[in-house]
């Protein structure tokens, strides 16, 4: 199959120096705390760039303010579901105590601080405190009578909730599976990640599309009466993921702040350039990527696993995947997404960590295993008569490295005047 490389133009805007916007950003805030207490200060499981400048610019702020912070992974149920392996992740992204110059706390034990209720039909929140749950039983609920939507347990890191203060740093986009107004970010963080593995669990069998936004202001209210938050620093990329804005942000302040930088950071997510695609092949997914291990909002599968729905675009017919990032660690969750793979892909998975975290997302599909073949030409024919295309010179096929990294793009030849009427710069001609 005769195919083309080329460039496609991407919103670049970029932080030049991360460390120091970071440490200027936090000048801004005035918090009231006292010298010597603690701040626990997040980090994600995403592969976010430029976090070891903006964590450090983070940290050197509280300890030139007097703070004693220090690092506790906001991560769910992510990395397997261990305080170790957990830690280790930041290690591998650079986040290590000597470049940090202060301690990582991981734990997955939680706290219990009480539960939820949400109004089915006004959805007006009330809030009881632990002391009046009567079902509590091991610091958990039991809801074997209960709709999970209606009647939510509000599980937090137990060190974090042991610390003064919490502070929140993370990147804000589209969330993979949910939209609203607030998606994946500073809210979802304190949510989710904070929530550790037994947070996890509840809030995905809590939410849906329509009540996610609902849900997480919800909580997000309720833990603000619970701990003392002092803000977040929101993270936003350009279309390269590269640093595009840095905005810290005080408590009260974050839902409203995180709901503008949304907005922005879906008008600079890279995206393909075509609306239809027959075969899509992904060189690599992961964790480090996206929670889904590549981003359903690049290839249009937000809603379904297998097909665009709701006018999304572009139109995927079938994803291949052929390999897995180091820094996910095995952990495949969204292989099930793809309707084929490489054979070798299947031997890099770690299936405990893939599984864990699928079925704590709520989201088994996405670790079935799609078919495999050895070759990628193996991956073609077999698409290609899926299909049933006519003539295979025809047949719309395109490689990138994942959905984080869309600047270089391949692309059958059948995309080649699509190409040049967009004015993109084709690079080079070779064969698949």
């Amino acid at each position: 199959m005769k195919t083309f490389r080329f460039r496609q133009r991407l919103d670049k805007r970029s932080v030049a120096d991360p460390y120091t916007e970071t440490r200027r950003e936090m000048q801004q805030l005035r918090f009231s705390v006292r010298k010597g207490q603690t701040v626990a200060v997040t980090a994600s499981s995403r592969g976010i760039s430029d976090i070891v400048p903006i964590t450090c610019g983070v940290v050197d702020h509280f300890k030139e303010s007097g703070l004693k912070p220090f690092i506790v992974p906001a991560m769910g149920s992510h990395a397997g579901g261990t305080a170790e392996s957990q830690r280790q992740l930041l290690l591998d992204y650079g986040l290590t105590e000597s470049v940090l110059g202060c301690p990582i706390r991981s734990s997955m034990e939680t706290v219990l601080l009480g539960e939820l209720q949400i109004d089915p039909i006004n959805q007006v929140n009330q809030i009881k405190p632990v002391t009046q749950i009567d079902q509590i039983e091991n610091n958990r609920i039991d809801f074997s009578d209960t709709i999970y939507r209606d009647r939510i347990p509000v599980y937090f890191d137990r060190l974090a909730s042991e610390a003064d203060h919490v502070f929140l740093v993370n990147r804000i986009k589209s969330h993979t599976r949910f939209t609203g107004s607030i998606e994946s970010g500073l809210l979802k963080m304190l949510m989710i990640g904070l929530g550790n593995a037994d947070g996890a669990g509840v809030y995905h069998r809590a939410v849906s599309d329509d009540r996610f936004s609902v849900v997480i202001r919800r909580v997000a209210d309720f833990l603000s009466q619970k701990i003392s938050l002092l803000g977040g620093l929101g993270i936003v990329e350009n279309g390269e993921g590269k640093t595009a804005l840095l905005k810290a942000i005080h408590a009260p302040d974050i839902a409203n702040e995180e709901e503008k930088l949304l907005i922005l950071s879906k008008s600079w997510m890279p995206r393909l350039p075509f609306d239809e695609i027959d075969l899509l092949f992904i060189e690599r997914i992961g964790k480090n990527i996206s929670g889904t291990g590549f981003d359903s909002n690049v290839v249009g599968r937000k809603f379904d696993d297998h097909k665009a729905l709701r006018g999304e675009k572009p139109v995927v017919h079938c994803i291949a995947v052929l390999g897995l990032t180091p820094e996910t660690a095995g952990n495949a969750n969204g292989i099930g997404m793809a309707e084929f793979c490489l054979s070798s892909v299947l031997r890099e998975i770690d299936w405990q960590k893939t599984r864990f975290n699928a079925i704590t997302a709520r989201h088994v599909s996405a670790a079935m295993i799609p078919l495999d073949y050895e070759t990628e030409k193996e991956i073609i024919e077999a698409a290609w008569q899926t299909l049933g295309r006519p003539d295979l010179n025809d047949f719309r096929v395109v490689w990138i490295r994942d959905t984080l990294h869309l600047e270089t793009i391949t692309a059958s030849e059948s995309f080649r005047n699509k190409v040049i009427e967009s004015g993109y710069e084709i690079i080079e001609t070779n064969s698949k």
